[in-house]
């Protein structure tokens, strides 16, 4: 055999090699880890910012390890209606809930709606939510105070009632000192112990974990939103000075927490096999990050842009860069299609599988449209490079983020024929109940606990 065609089979022989094992890996269950910081803005992790002053040494780590997407959208602008549509995969407008949730709310997702959690343990996963849930919960009567609830304290539809086997957390920011254990309050502790409670718990839910039956972690974290509760140790080690400082060490402290995680996935061999995922809820609180106009609350690209970074060695090429257009609503379907699970009509309603530009052979885009809201009630329409606002007030406005990320110039006047087209494709979407291919799904009615909060 000459040295050229031993060459050729020797590069045939590999090639099949690597091929074979990469499907052999897509063919056994992996195990999923979401991460979600809270109000995380888009600018703010060195990976998407290079003079960023914060230190987020472990999502930097995942973006070099993995895939970091450049136009990644939470459901809204706000935190309790995107969890709604990460859980859900349905955009949370269509419950008209646009704003957050305080202690006692009942909880707007009902047990029979399928949720990434009830949709993996349809494939033997284990499951478990520990972290801030913030999605409503029912309780036996009103035990205590919006700020704090007495321990014993019992609920009555829990985070276990849509697919979690395990929930240890809190249920909101507001209320961080109430710590609960599947359905009843365990501890009330000083703000600053819940974080190294919360992440010492994953990591030992982690460690127990049987190796032969894939997992699914849901870990919602609650930095950098207030309250600023940074353990000692973080103290003075987020790189941040002046009156910013103890912000930073927060994020610093958030970050670490997913270098925990990671640090077990390593340690018991669970890497290779484990797609991970860290995002976050919305955009900065108060903070506004070039080139994007607007933060937290707002309807602009500040307010919904979120990092995004996904893992999951042999399959996700290291270091790659996506700038297609995904919103967190997409898990569902993309873990429905890892598992060869196939959607209802009534589940998962505008939830896309980005699957296929994980694994790189994407054939066009994930997404024809993608609806973002505000806070305030505001909707908008992306399409391609054009993003079309339906403020409150009745006006609107359209810009072309291919040439104006900013969002500065108001095309609206000049584009009557794009203004109808997105029009028209908002009308549909509404009448339709859906933006996925399927049934018609009927609209509920607005819920009673979707007033308007501020935090």
């Amino acid at each position: 055999m000459s040295t050229k065609a031993f060459c050729y089979v020797c590069f045939f022989m590999v090639f099949t090699t690597i091929t074979s094992l990469a499907a052999e890996q897509l063919s056994k269950k992996p195990n999923i880890l979401v991460v979600l910081f809270d109000d995380l803005g888009y600018g703010q992790p060195g990976c998407y910012r290079e003079d960023s002053e914060f230190k987020t040494p472990n999502i930097d780590r995942l973006a070099r390890e993995g895939m970091r997407f450049t136009d990644a959208h939470s459901a809204s602008a706000v935190c309790t209606p995107t969890r709604y549509g990460l859980l859900t995969g349905r955009y949370p407008s269509r419950i008209g809930q646009f704003g957050v949730l305080t202690t006692y709310s009942e909880p707007i997702i009902p047990p029979e709606r399928l949720t990434l959690a009830s949709l993996l343990k349809q494939s033997d996963y284990e499951t478990a939510c520990i972290g801030k849930w913030h999605l409503g919960m029912k309780w036996e009567g009103k035990p205590g105070n919006e700020s704090q609830i007495p321990v014993g304290s019992k609920l009555v539809v829990s985070p276990n009632s849509l697919g979690f086997d395990y929930f240890y957390g809190f249920t909101h920011a507001r209320n961080i000192s109430t710590i609960i254990e599947q359905d009843s309050v365990v501890e009330n502790v000083a703000d600053v112990e819940n974080q190294p409670r919360m992440i010492a718990k994953a990591v030992h839910w982690l460690e127990q974990r049987d190796e032969n039956k894939p997992f699914f972690l849901y870990f919602p974290m609650c930095p950098p939103h207030t309250p600023i509760a940074t353990a000692t140790e973080f103290h003075g080690k987020g790189g941040v000075a002046g009156k910013e400082a103890k912000y930073g060490d927060w994020m610093h402290q958030g970050d670490h927490m997913l270098g925990q995680l990671l640090g077990v996935l390593d340690r018991r061999g669970l890497a290779n096999n484990t797609l991970v995922i860290a995002t976050s809820d919305n955009g900065a609180a108060g903070r506004a990050y070039a080139p994007l106009r607007g933060e937290k609350t707002s309807i602009y690209e500040g307010g919904h842009r979120v990092p995004f970074v996904v893992r999951w060695p042999g399959q996700i090429k290291a270091g790659s860069v996506l700038n297609e257009t995904i919103c967190l609503n997409d898990i569902i379907a993309t873990c429905a299609e890892i598992t060869g699970k196939k959607l209802p009509d009534n589940a998962g309603e505008d939830s896309f599988s980005i699957l296929p530009a994980l694994l790189g052979n994407a054939k066009g885009p994930l997404r024809e449209t993608t609806i973002h809201q505000s806070h305030a009630g505001d909707l908008a329409l992306r399409h391609g490079s054009w993003k079309l606002i339906f403020l409150k007030n009745g006006k609107q406005q359209l810009y072309n983020l291919k040439s104006d990320l900013s969002e500065t110039k108001n095309l609206a006047d000049a584009n009557p024929e794009v203004v109808a087209k997105l029009t028209e494709r908002m009308k549909q979407s509404t009448s339709n109940g859906r933006t996925t291919p399927g049934a018609p799904q009927q609209k509920e009615e607005g819920k009673k606990n979707s007033k308007i909060k501020r935090k």
